[in-house]
């Protein structure tokens, strides 16, 4: 593999300059990435508090991982010029400085046309032979995140590939230093993946085209440009506003001509299980969430007997009803509020507990005093929403021991999504808790409030100690708690005629 062209001290005419940054959102989001370089700021919105927030943590965590390095050299930066900048880093390799600061190094791709910048977060050197002297250097980049994730590893390929144009080295390995450890990257394993990214975000950044639109919750929720997209979204009815659709599916969709609502919701799920890509569940899925999508009715979900998916036993009822909700942390790998909401169907009283921890010391007295509240209601069904609830009970025992017993105690759990996603088919785009509760009826009474806003808050309590903040976060816990309450209330609502008719029928 040859090293790309040196960037020479003129600023050259490039049809394009790609950035370790852009590269790395580029493997995220070819959209972003474009949007990015050529898009209307204006159309971008206010970062979110938490966004903010990781900015801030990631700032945090890299300085102090700098600290490890001693001495650090810095670049004089030149604003209009990223040749200068370079030439500045250039000059300290060649003096063979230990360390360098965000040191700038540029190079061209084969052609000349395109500009490649690359700056991590430190460059470290190393013995061995290269253009500089009896020694070269490697690339350390620092992230907040816990696994070396492949876009990671292939910008720390970026910066040792647009190295080499100035060592003419190509190192074997750089570091990646995580919150919790460093890595070292098998850079070898790395160039042909990454000349094939460069020669796409190439084609892409240069084509003149927006990349197509592509609605994805895990990736796009804290982008700038996600209202922008989702209003593109809307006005095309897009395939990726449908739960389950995902950009694997939507290829495969494409491929068979199924590019809107309207046809996927046409289209017979056993005749999509034939195709390339799906399995009868999975095609019966997405058909009935088109179909739901267009009649904005809930479809009931059924086996192969023509049955109702959701026995009776599934969801529980009882004279006093349990709504477990938690709020945490992981940054700081801590709990710092259980809410209960205690639900009496008898008189159809409402009370809500919260159990709070007001510093990370008190997680485990807040543990105690929810295991007490639970022990007082023995015979009480537990409503939660999601896995994480049952999940995280059972690490706080294993962290802190137990006064009831565990296993008898998760037995009463009960997974209001996962029984509302095995036996409905809802008209939402999302079966998210907002999402669903919203489309039931239910409003929060803060309706920005979500649980990364309520880390937010929680960090603001801890520094400031006013009280506003833990106010908020138990207003909005309690919402999720009667949240959870009105779907599962739906849900048994909805079912009733249904388990009627099968009952009546055998």
């Amino acid at each position: 593999m040859s090293p790309p062209l040196p960037w020479q001290t003129e600023e050259p005419d490039l049809k394009q300059t790609i950035e370790d940054s852009t590269l790395f959102t580029f493997l995220r989001c070819q959209r972003r990435a474009y949007l990015d370089t050529y898009g209307n700021t204006e159309l971008q919105a206010t970062p979110s508090d938490y966004l903010v927030k990781l900015k801030g943590d990631s700032a945090v965590h890299r300085q102090t991982i700098l600290t490890e390095f001693k001495p650090i050299e810095h670049p004089k930066r030149h604003a209009k010029s990223v040749a200068a900048t370079a030439q500045e880093t250039y000059a300290l390799m060649k003096q063979g400085v230990d360390h360098i600061r965000r040191g700038t190094v540029a190079a061209l791709n084969t052609d000349g046309t395109i500009g490649y910048v690359s700056q991590p977060d430190l460059w470290i050197k190393e013995s061995g032979a290269s253009w500089l002297g009896d020694w070269y250097y490697i690339p350390l980049d620092i992230k907040l995140g816990k696994k070396p994730k492949q876009e990671y590893q292939l910008t720390a390929a970026f910066h040792a590939y647009v190295l080499a144009a100035w060592q003419g080295v190509l190192p074997a390995e750089a570091q990646l230093r995580l919150r919790e450890r460093y890595y070292f990257i098998d850079l070898e394993k790395q160039w042909p993946t990454l000349l094939e990214l460069l020669d796409a975000c190439e084609t892409v950044l240069t084509s003149g085209a927006t990349p197509d639109v592509f609605i994805s919750r895990s990736r796009c929720d804290m982008c700038v440009w996600l209202n922008h997209c989702y209003e593109v979204a809307q006005t095309q009815n897009h395939l990726s506003l449908l739960p389950g659709v995902t950009l694997n599916r939507y290829r495969h969709l494409e491929k068979l001509g199924l590019t809107t609502v309207e046809a996927l919701a046409s289209n017979q799920p056993a005749t999509l299980a034939q195709a390339s890509g799906f399995e009868l569940k999975v095609a019966e899925k997405l058909v009935h969430q088109a179909q739901a999508k267009l009649t904005g009715v809930a479809i009931a979900r059924t086996d192969a007997n023509n049955s109702f998916t959701l026995a009776p036993r599934e969801l529980p009822s009882a004279p006093i009803e349990l709504y477990f909700d938690i709020e945490a942390a992981p940054d700081k790998d801590l709990v710092y509020l259980h809410g209960i909401l205690v639900v009496n169907t008898q008189d159809q009283s409402e009370t809500f507990i919260p159990l709070v921890a007001r510093d990370p010391a008190g997680e485990a007295n807040a543990w105690n005093q929810f295991q007490h509240v639970i022990a007082h209601y023995p015979d009480a069904p537990v409503y939660h929403f999601c896995p994480y609830e049952a999940q995280t009970v059972r690490r706080l025992a294993e962290q802190y021991g137990t006064i009831i017993d565990i296993d008898e105690l998760l037995s009463r759990f009960v997974d209001i999504h996962k029984r509302i996603v095995d036996a409905v088919t809802l008209p939402i785009e999302s079966y998210a808790l907002k999402h669903i509760a919203r489309w039931i009826g239910f409003e929060w009474r803060d309706s920005s409030a979500n649980g990364a806003q309520s880390i937010c808050w929680y960090d603001n309590w801890l520094d400031s100690q006013d009280e506003q903040y833990l106010n908020d976060i138990l207003k909005y816990n309690e919402d999720d708690c009667r949240a959870t309450f009105w779907v599962k209330r739906w849900l048994a609502n909805f079912a009733a005629p249904l388990w009627k008719n099968e009952a009546e029928a055998g």
